[in-house]
């Protein structure tokens, strides 16, 4: 691997950007063996014609055995991808640092199938039969109906419950189950947390005080639908009077949420019996009232990390009194798709982050930090792929 020094805050040596050409690592796997199997999934899922499945297939040759190529001319996005990717172009896809060459991915695919296009194609999510389907499966159905039991909960017990509902909705990732098969949810052994700051998150969340909750959401479906009941309880136990839930603008990984994976999961939830149903009409009004808003921005499409954020976003991270991201994803983009060593200390990397910072992510990449060293040592001691598996995953905050 090369080495590039890093942007990041805190970081005086750098750390390896990671890329995707050593086989047998996560990173290769993905681009080898999760990409093309993606494209036959997307390719089975609607009746595409001649011109996207030519398309399709120019794109399993290229990630394959060719190089990488830059967006056709007339691309409305063409520039920004040239000026992204200027040093990649003409390589191996494997050669080129694996958060860039995963999204360029995802956004190649896009222009295949006809996303951005004038023809009958257009605005059509490519993922929507894998998310709906997920959405209306039995996982979900008992999800909601263990709400029942939860309501009478007392409160401190029901906030735990539904922050880990929160964080565990992580290893729902559509994206991470085209090869890998359903994890094992109900492992309590497997699935453990690394790091856990959650008392912290709840100090800077004291009830009654006004504060304003910046949520940047990962994957739609089962993750999205425990994130809106973390939100429904934020809002209704007075620990944020506003909570700003951000999506993506377009479909961008597998199974990320756009607004209009949340409207369906608020039909999902104001359909369902009892108390789910409650949540999703509460949360159906505070969408109403203003005091739960969706937002979207470009830049959560962007292979670059968070450090680059423009300023009208930087500005709406700063007035959120605690800003969650979650997922792997974001986690990547927070503190840089690097090989840092994992004890680096998570507030170190996140300094440059405009105020308060959390996140909740299950591990299914090589990137961690903000670890101590006891805990290292069992988890390489396991001799289990910790760090991918989406076994294990943590919850970090930056006060």
């Amino acid at each position: 691997m090369t080495e590039k020094t890093s942007r990041t805050s805190g970081d005086a040596t750098g750390a390896p950007v990671i890329l995707s050409n050593e086989p047998g690592s996560f990173a290769w796997g993905v681009l080898a063996k999760r990409h093309p199997a993606l494209i036959q999934r997307v390719r089975d899922a609607f009746p595409y014609g001649r011109r996207q499945q030519e398309a399709l297939d120019a794109l399993l040759d290229e990630i394959t055995n060719g190089v990488i190529e830059p967006l056709a001319p007339g691309e409305h996005d063409r520039e920004r991808w040239a000026d992204w990717g200027q040093e990649h172009s003409g390589r191996s896809w494997y050669d080129a640092p694996f958060l860039w060459a995963e999204s360029y991915f995802y956004r190649r695919l896009l222009g295949a199938v006809g996303y951005f296009g004038t023809g009958p194609w257009q605005g059509v999510d490519p993922f929507a039969p894998l998310k709906q389907a997920e959405l209306r499966g039995d996982f979900v159905e008992e999800e909601l109906r263990a709400l029942d039991a939860l309501a009478s909960a007392p409160a401190d017990e029901r906030a735990a419950a539904l922050l880990h509902a929160s964080l565990w909705g992580n290893r729902a990732d559509l994206g991470f189950r085209v090869l890998a098969g359903e994890p094992a949810v109900g492992d309590a052994v497997a699935s453990t947390l690394v790091a856990d700051d959650s008392a912290l998150l709840w100090q800077l969340l004291p009830v009654g005080a006004s504060s304003t909750v910046a949520l940047v959401a990962d994957n739609a479906g089962r993750e999205l639908i425990p994130d809106l009941i973390l939100i429904d309880h934020l809002l209704e136990q007075r620990h944020a009077e506003q909570v700003v839930l951000h999506v993506k603008p377009h479909p961008y990984y597998v199974s990320d949420a756009m607004t209009a994976d949340v409207v369906d999961c608020l039909r999902r939830l104001t359909e369902a019996p009892s108390e789910a149903g409650r949540i999703g009409g509460r949360l159906w009004k505070a969408m109403e009232a203003g005091s739960l808003e969706v937002r979207t921005h470009s830049f959560f499409c962007a292979p670059l990390p968070y450090e680059e954020m423009p300023e009208d976003l930087r500005d709406e991270f700063e007035s959120a009194t605690l800003t969650i991201l979650k997922g792997d994803l974001n986690y990547r983009r927070l503190v840089g798709d690097q090989l840092w060593d994992a004890m680096v200390p998570f507030a170190d990397l996140t300094a440059y982050f405009p105020g308060s910072v959390a996140a909740f992510r299950t591990l299914k990449s090589d990137v961690i930090v903000g670890l101590e060293q006891g805990v290292l040592d069992a988890l390489e001691r396991s001799g289990a792929a910790w760090r991918t598996s989406g076994t294990h995953a943590l919850i970090q905050v930056r006060r």
